[in-house]
């Protein structure tokens, strides 16, 4: 059984907690741009209400932990482990109400280099408890907007977790999938899966824009997010997305093995 503490430590020395990669000049870019609405981190949000820059900083602080301090401008970042380990423990109590309840869950990442693992683990568990892991519109192409311009993308699935891929790119161990923000790739699956008649997630567990996207479409959402992923808190501030767990989404894959542990503890899942 993995204690708090044990995991708060896991979290501060694996760099998911305290000070994290993202800089302050990085995140504070991204508050400017979601208070200009720009779709790059917007992630497929419409927001309610106003959400300025100093909405968002102020927001940011209190759900993630960044500095208050608006004339902090250059210099490391951090996420207080605090608020990561109450998130993780609400994360369970979403899963753990799936389980009960027999949900239909659909699992997508736009970090596959990094979050694969942690998801997929969620996934055979909950498939294992009963739920059933939806994996709709396999193989379908979806045309996403790139630095690099518009970029034809296929969606797959690995463990269960939904994920993007380069079309043409080979489904190698070196080749996980193509890092993405956008919000197309759940829509196409909801499209797929009520075109099909199946069945549609009654929750949706990822990041960006799966978590946001779905939320946008009234479908219960959790998931992780950076402290430079505003919109994932924004939505979870105006009741969009149940669940927003912060912590850092660049680190290595095995840094993530220790907070699914804990999930699936508190989840009653673990085996």
């Amino acid at each position: 059984m993995l204690t708090t503490e044990e995991l708060r430590a896991r979290l501060l020395a694996d760099g998911l907690a305290g000070r994290v990669s993202a800089t302050r000049a990085g995140c504070l870019r991204s508050y400017r741009l979601f208070a200009d609405r720009d779709p790059r981190v917007t992630l497929g949000l419409v927001p309610a209400g106003r959400w300025d820059r100093g909405d968002v900083l102020r927001l940011m602080a209190e759900r993630c932990g960044v500095s208050a301090d608006p004339a902090y401008r250059e210099g490391p970042e951090t996420i207080d482990p605090e608020r990561t380990l109450a998130a993780l423990e609400a994360f369970a109590v979403r899963l753990r109400q799936a389980v009960e309840r027999r949900e239909a869950v659909l699992f997508g990442t736009g970090h596959p280099h990094r979050l694969l693992p942690f998801y997929g683990e969620l996934a055979d568990a909950l498939s294992a408890a009963g739920c059933p892991v939806l994996t709709p519109a396999q193989g379908r192409c979806v045309d996403i907007t790139t630095r690099f311009g518009v970029r034809t993308h296929t969606l797959d699935y690995v463990r269960g977790v939904a994920l993007v891929r380069v079309a043409g790119e080979e489904r190698t161990r070196g080749a996980p999938g193509a890092h993405s923000h956008s919000p197309l790739p759940v829509r196409a699956v909801l499209e797929a899966a009520a075109d099909a008649g199946g069945r549609l997630p009654e929750l949706v567990v990822g990041d960006h824009g799966w978590v946001c996207g779905a939320g946008q479409l009234g479908i219960a959402a959790i998931g992780l997010a950076d402290a430079d992923d505003p919109a994932v808190f924004v939505a979870e501030a105006e009741g969009r997305v149940a669940v927003a767990v912060p912590l850092d989404d660049g680190m290595p894959t095995a840094a993530y093995r220790p907070p699914a542990r804990r999930v699936l503890q508190h989840a009653g899942l673990a085996r």
